[in-house]
């Protein structure tokens, strides 16, 4: 890169350093020019291809290890191919082999399934966010009076989260004051969120008596308790399988991205620059800002509303990775958990 700007590469530049990066994902050996000719159908010589080698190197795309005659992708070179490759993507996803039709009632299964599938069908690490809390809304309520003075609410949101909150008073509750404070709330909040501050205000509305008001908060932390206690979730899967991806010379960046995953807040940060995104995304090496991560790259996509990103679907693993499959794979699974959310949200 000259100058924060990729070079300008003609058109057979480009298809000889897309050829380089995939036959050297793909064997993980250094390519020369007569493999390229033979693998990539090239129509010229190899003496030709070796003159392009030689320029792609010089514009730092490129290098070759020892004496080797073969060159092997430089950092920037990954870069290049991938954007490339995110330049020229279909409109729509190809489909994912993940069906989520059994658990459209539970984000976090679909969540959880996802990550399961994209584990296993690329044999990277797959990491999930899930949506914010404070962007669950609520779908109904319940009162219930167990005792004569024990009343449980339990509030459902809408991607199938459950909260509960016992409240004991000092005297018997009036059992027609727990069925409207149950009738109440389902008019009243249903539909907002649990961030909202309208949410907040319906439990204190002026409107209503000193004795409904006190009696309604009781229930208070049903729905916001939840927002103060717990982090964004991150679903992870595939550690184990990663392992086969990384070579030997590769295990101690290994361990530190193992490291890293110790310390979700620090992957949640990775992943929230992803959150800005309208599309698919590739973070290579030292765009990871972790010095012991730079044999690392980064695939992801955004998913959630047509107005609004709630999470992202990503895949971690060595930089010499099947860029194709991961970026198809990603766009697949955030493709399917924004249909499964705008059900969920706004259905």
């Amino acid at each position: 890169m000259v100058n924060g700007q990729q070079p300008r590469l003609t058109a057979r530049q480009q298809l000889i350093l897309a050829g380089v990066v995939e036959e050297y994902v793909a064997t993980g050996f250094p390519v020369g020019s007569r493999t390229l000719v033979e693998r990539a159908a090239l129509e010229v010589s190899p003496s030709t291809v070796r003159h392009e080698l030689a320029v792609l190197e010089e514009q730092g795309l490129l290098t070759h290890p020892h004496t080797s005659a073969g060159r092997v992708p430089t950092e920037e070179g990954y870069r290049f191919f991938v954007e490339r490759l995110l330049d020229r993507l279909e409109p729509r996803p190809a489909g994912l082999d993940l069906d989520l039709s059994g658990v459209e009632s539970q984000v976090d299964t679909a969540l959880r399934a996802t990550t399961e599938a994209l584990a296993d069908l690329t044999h990277l690490l797959a990491l999930v966010s899930a949506p914010p809390l404070e962007t669950t809304s609520v779908r109904h309520v319940e009162v219930l009076l167990l005792q004569p003075n024990v009343v449980l609410v339990v509030v459902i949101t809408s991607t199938g989260g459950v909260t509960k909150r016992l409240c004991t008073f000092d005297e018997p509750v009036d059992p027609g004051l727990a069925d409207w404070a149950g009738q109440y709330l389902n008019e009243t909040v249903a539909g907002l969120q649990l961030g909202a501050r309208l949410l907040r205000s319906r439990l204190e509305d002026p409107a209503l008596s000193e004795r409904e008001r006190e009696f309604l908060r009781c229930f208070a932390p049903a729905f916001t308790d939840v927002l103060a206690s717990e982090e964004q979730t991150l679903y992870v899967g595939g550690a184990a399988g990663v392992l086969d991806e990384f070579r030997a010379d590769e295990l101690r960046t290994y361990r530190r991205l193992l490291e890293v995953l110790e310390h979700r807040a620090a992957v949640i940060g990775l992943l929230r620059a992803g959150l800005m995104s309208k599309r698919p995304f590739v973070r290579v090496g030292p765009d990871l800002e972790d010095p012991d991560l730079v044999g690392v790259a980064l695939v992801g996509a955004p998913y959630g509303l047509q107005h609004r990103n709630l999470g992202t679907v990503s895949l971690l693993g060595p930089m010499r990775m099947d860029y194709v499959k991961a970026i198809a794979a990603v766009r697949s699974g955030a493709h399917e958990l924004s249909r499964v959310v705008e059900e969920l949200y706004e259905g």
